[in-house]
């Protein structure tokens, strides 16, 4: 019977074998930590190696992903659909073990992982979705959602910022199912760590609420085991168990050091490592009496369907519960939503009024809310300047999680990964509001989020200049293009209530990525449109407005900026100059629409063109052409009343008009 050293071993064995083939890597941490991985995953996780995506299994996150060997060698070993081909194929184009975890990637990942600390922030927002659902379905004698949270944490991660946002948050919450394994090594990339990082860690997550299991020895299964045993006893708290470890177990001259932290141990020293761990195999090589005991398909099959059992008769006993939580975990959106939210918008549009766009926002909240019981999210201690506190919001609290509104507290990076976490889980869509920015906080999870392809929403209110008062560090100008041009972010600036409506939705429906919705804070006009006008607002850019006569010029603007271009185009027709005004609320969706209907908007014959927007002029040079002229900011703001901001910067109708006059040929 193979020791528990010798399941370990395995571990050890086809991580410095793959580091080595690549000739890159981190064989350090899957060696430190392959004594704690057998124990969890032997003894104590709840997964299905042939159905990655059960959805009451337990979520394991390695946060220190660089260590991501031993990911993909216990997902190997256990039986998940990564053939020893992959392992042997680590960090190669086009295979499934990327240099880090990718989710989508690699079945068994339930998160990409990098980014020191961001693993552990989703891995919250995962324990923070399995409480606030096992509170919204359970019920007596049926547990339908009953499983743990397990997450691997390096120094790197508990040196990072966001640890201790959402470890604090996390601790206020209580999320007694989230237990943290801490690779307390003493090593990073730049060697021993107590030059830069002496914190007393135990102490550090005791002030934050959780229970603490010190002192462990890493190497010991035993400990580890009654470590574990401690962490499931207590059911109040989220636990860290703090395992003392040596990087790079089992390398006899580079065991302990940084050497093995980031690079292949070289194959002299992989050798005598093979003879230090009494691994007697050749690279890849795992003997059929350890494949045998480590295979976890029977028992993780038996497991699905125990709970299936369980699900079976709690759906003849509470059948809509049932099937609410089938819908919300399918990921579809409630009966009739397609009819209601094409109502709302129609209405929006009829009532005409006029209003801030963040205002806007709610309103589309309390129109969509109602249908929407998986609809989650909050602010980052700017609940009532993002407004998104809707009327049936309920607050999420430690003590009562049935709820759908979460108060971040001032976190606005970990409450945007925290989010991301939720996204993943699934049977939520999830939202999360600050100011834009703000977004600068927040920017690795929300870049995160679009990598992943999670569908987490982002409120980004006081979008511009138009803040006023609270002056240049409030006031964004880079970020809008900044958040353009992320690869899958969905960037929407609507510029009034309607568009706004059809941000929500678009947001909503979404289930391929994020979509950051950008929100003024000053009030701004309704525009009048007909039913087309308002059909064409999902794609992205519509004509607002048609002058009778054939347009000379075209305004292109977003958001507050489409008021202006109005105002401006009524003051040329005046003067005898015809201009169209396009509305652009998000130009990464007017770009996926098809030729045809681009040139309809953007003819080719008139390049007389001007786009307008509060924020630097780069993103628009695109549209505009050699002839065009783009009004923006290429400046930080000034603390003033909006009004006279604007004006002082030149983002003012008589800017617009003076620019037209100088760009359309006339006869005079």
């Amino acid at each position: 019977m193979p020791t528990r050293r010798d399941l370990a071993n395995a571990i050890r064995a086809l991580s410095m074998d793959a580091v080595q083939r690549a000739n890159s890597g981190h064989p350090g941490a899957p060696m430190g930590m392959a004594d704690i991985a057998e124990v969890l995953w032997n003894d104590y996780l709840k997964h299905n190696p042939a159905n990655p995506h059960w959805t009451n299994r337990d979520r394991f996150v390695m946060s220190n992903g660089h260590g991501s060997m031993l990911v993909y060698s216990l997902l190997h070993l256990t039986g998940y659909d990564l053939p020893l081909e992959e392992l042997e194929n680590f960090r190669q184009l086009g295979s499934k073990t990327a240099g880090h975890p990718e989710y989508g990637i690699t079945p068994g990942v339930e998160t990409t992982t990098g980014p020191l600390g961001q693993g552990l922030a989703n891995a919250v927002g995962m324990a923070l979705a399995e409480t606030v659902l096992a509170a919204r379905f359970n019920r007596a004698d049926f547990p339908i959602v009953d499983h743990y949270t397990w997450v691997f944490v390096g120094d790197g991660c508990l040196m990072e910022g966001i640890s201790h946002e959402v470890c604090s948050y996390a601790g206020t919450l209580g999320l007694g199912k989230l237990i943290v394994f801490y690779d307390d090594n003493g090593i990073s990339i730049d060697g021993e760590t107590k030059g830069w990082f002496t914190d007393d860690t135990p102490k550090r997550f005791e002030a934050y609420g959780w229970h603490v299991v010190p002192d462990v020895d890493g190497h010991d299964p035993d400990a580890v085991n009654a470590a574990i045993e401690a962490a499931r006893a207590e059911t109040g708290k989220p636990s860290i168990i703090c395992c003392r470890t040596i990087i790079g177990y089992g390398s006899p001259n580079k065991q302990g050091t940084a050497d093995t932290h980031g690079a292949p141990l070289g194959e002299d020293e992989v050798k005598l490592a093979r003879e230090s761990l009494g691994w007697t195999h050749e690279p890849f090589v795992v003997p059929d009496e350890l494949r045998a005991v480590w295979n976890h398909v029977e028992e993780g099959a038996a497991a699905e369907a125990q709970w299936c059992g369980l699900f079976g008769r709690y759906r003849e006993t509470h059948s809509e519960l049932a099937a609410e939580y089938e819908r919300r975990l399918g990921a579809e959106l409630p009966a009739g939503w397609a009819e209601h939210a094409e109502r709302f918008i129609s209405e929006t549009q009829n009532d005409a009024k006029s209003m801030a766009t963040r205002k806007a926002s709610l309103h589309a909240l309390n129109g969509y809310g109602p249908l929407l019981p998986e609809l989650v999210g909050g602010s980052a201690d700017l609940t009532g300047s993002n407004n998104t506190f809707w009327s049936g919001s309920k607050t999420i609290t430690r003590d009562d999680p049935d709820g759908n509104y979460l108060f971040f507290g001032v976190r606005e990076f970990g409450m945007c990964a925290l989010v991301n976490g939720m996204a993943l889980y699934g049977g939520f869509i999830p939202y999360a509001g600050t100011f834009l920015v703000f977004s600068d906080y927040a920017r690795n999870a929300v870049r995160m989020s679009a990598l992943i392809g999670a569908p987490s929403i982002f409120v980004w209110t006081h979008d511009s200049i138009g803040l006023g008062e609270d002056g240049p560090t409030h006031q964004p100008i880079e970020h809008l293009t900044g958040l353009r041009i992320m690869p899958n972010m969905s960037v929407w600036r609507p510029c009034d209530a309607t568009e706004t409506g059809v941000a929500w939705r678009a947001a909503i429906e979404r289930r391929d990525g994020p979509t950051s919705l950008v929100l003024s804070r000053q009030g701004l006009p309704h525009q009048t449109r007909n039913a087309t006008q308002v059909e064409s607002i999902e794609r992205g850019g519509y004509v607002l407005y048609e002058p009778e006569e054939t347009p000379e010029l075209i305004f292109i603007a977003t958001g507050s900026e489409v008021g202006l271009a109005m105002e401006a185009a009524g003051v040329l027709a005046g003067e005898g100059i015809a201009a169209r005004v396009v509305s652009m609320p998000n130009a990464g969706v007017f770009d996926a629409q098809d030729v045809v209907y681009q040139l309809q908007v953007l003819p080719p014959q008139i390049d007389r063109r001007i786009a307008v927007e509060a924020g630097v002029p780069d993103y628009w040079y695109r549209y505009v052409g050699p002839n065009g002229r783009v009004i923006g900011l290429q400046r930080y703001g000034e603390s003033a009343p909006a009004k006279d901001v604007f004006a002082h910067l030149g983002l003012t109708v008589e800017q617009l008009v003076a620019t037209a006059r100088e760009i359309v040929p006339t006869t005079a």
